[in-house]
């Protein structure tokens, strides 16, 4: 019997939604500065919870993956994000676990399916000049 997925309410930091990770080959996004309540329901779920001290901003996070399909993103009224989601956005992401093998490991992961962004940082690259070349 399949679970429902879990509602994680979080901070959305690299979000590789319509394209690959280009290290990972998958749509991935981290999901940071997680609750208790969604810090405890994914380690009920056997999912590991990083929190790394070079990486302070991002508090207790997961790297939510899609292996075949785009991340999609919504806003609260259901219709598509067009713009790339930046980092400080806010959202509540569509978690379900998944298992993996890999070079003989075992575990499990966190899989997303839909991300609902509630607060939207468009992501802009930074202009680039000739201006002060060296």
């Amino acid at each position: 019997m399949e679970s429902k997925p879990l509602k994680v309410q979080a901070d959305i930091m690299w979000a590789f939604l319509d394209t690959p990770n280009k290290m990972s080959g998958k749509y991935q996004v981290d999901l940071c500065n997680l609750t208790k309540g969604a810090i405890d329901a994914l380690k009920s779920m056997e999912i590991p919870v990083m929190n790394k001290a070079d990486k302070p901003e991002k508090g207790h996070y997961v790297t939510a993956k899609s292996f075949n399909y785009p991340i999609t993103a919504v806003d609260q009224d259901g219709n598509e994000i067009k713009g790339k989601v930046g980092n400080g956005s806010k959202g509540i992401a569509l978690i379900k676990r998944y298992e993996y093998k890999y070079q003989g490991k075992t575990g499990y992961g966190a899989g997303i399916s839909k991300l609902i962004v509630t607060d939207l940082k468009l992501y802009e690259p930074e202009a680039v000049t000739t201006d002060d070349v060296l």
